[in-house]
């Protein structure tokens, strides 16, 4: 009986028969069971697909620097723009001289300093940035801001100047032209009397000069004086020289520039018309 079983196990073994067991529900299973595990996202069967190699960001370039401020005006410039420079700058006591129009070392320093104070580039030339700094402090300067040491146009000869030899005084540009027949030999900024002491107008002669006057009324010089109306003359001003149109005179006509009144009293004779006009 013993080799009975025998040769059947052994037909079963060659035959490829392998031994079946049962799962819980009584159905064969195959004795060794594997596991599989897939990813979350995967499914059975499914090819995985690789994740995608993350793009380097690019790096941010450097901002390109920003183009220097344009310079408007420089040493060596001159013009009535300079002129409004110049008066802007007195207003804020960077500047005390001119305004001239003419583009200085005194004006570079001033603009120099401004800029300095307000932390911009200390380069003395007025460009942009600083001009539109300046404006925001300062306000819109007037006629006599602008020549407030003279320098301006003269006004048209009056017809009454046309003839002759004639000290012919504008005081709508405050200007003398000293005049030969209607051509006009020299021309100076001059300076009146104020509204309590107003310079008389209207035709008048020199009737006497005077290297060195003092005036007795008002015990100050009076030097190149030229009489034309009681004790009204031109003469050189120093009062004038020094505060422009911050003063006035007591009823004369006054001129700043020695040179040019010492030259124009050399060439005037007594009796020599004067004409003062609007």
């Amino acid at each position: 009986m013993r080799k009975v079983m025998f040769a059947v196990l052994t037909a079963l073994a060659v035959g490829g028969c392998t031994l079946q067991t049962t799962d819980p529900d009584g159905d064969p299973r195959s004795p060794v069971h594997i596991q599989v595990s897939h990813p979350p996202d995967d499914k059975p069967g499914a090819t995985a697909t690789p994740a995608p190699t993350p793009t380097p960001t690019p790096k941010k370039a450097d901002p390109a620097p920003s183009p220097p401020a344009t310079v408007l005006w420089s040493r060596g410039d001159s013009g009535r723009d300079v002129r409004e420079l110049q008066a802007r700058l007195r207003q804020v006591a960077w500047l005390y001289d001119g305004p001239t129009g003419s583009y200085d070392d005194l004006t570079e320093n001033a603009v120099k300093g401004f800029q300095g104070k307000r932390g911009l580039p200390r380069t003395g030339r007025t460009d942009t940035v600083t001009w539109q700094r300046l404006l925001r402090m300062t306000h819109e300067p007037g006629q006599w801001e602008l020549y407030l040491m003279g320098g301006q146009p003269a006004a048209y000869a009056d017809p009454r100047c046309l003839r002759g030899r004639v000290l012919c005084i504008s005081k709508t540009s405050r200007t003398l032209r000293w005049m030969i027949d209607g051509r006009t030999v020299s021309t100076v900024a001059v300076r009146f009397g104020s509204q309590y002491t107003p310079t008389r107008e209207g035709v008048f002669s020199v009737y006497w000069k005077s290297r060195h006057h003092v005036s007795t009324l008002y015990d100050s010089p009076m030097p190149y004086a030229m009489f034309f109306s009681g004790g009204q003359a031109v003469h050189y001003s120093a009062d004038f020289a020094a505060r422009g149109y911050g003063g006035a005179s007591h009823g004369c006509v006054n001129i700043r520039d020695e040179t040019a009144i010492a030259a124009i009293f050399a060439e005037v004779s007594t009796g020599d018309k004067v004409v003062i006009y609007w």
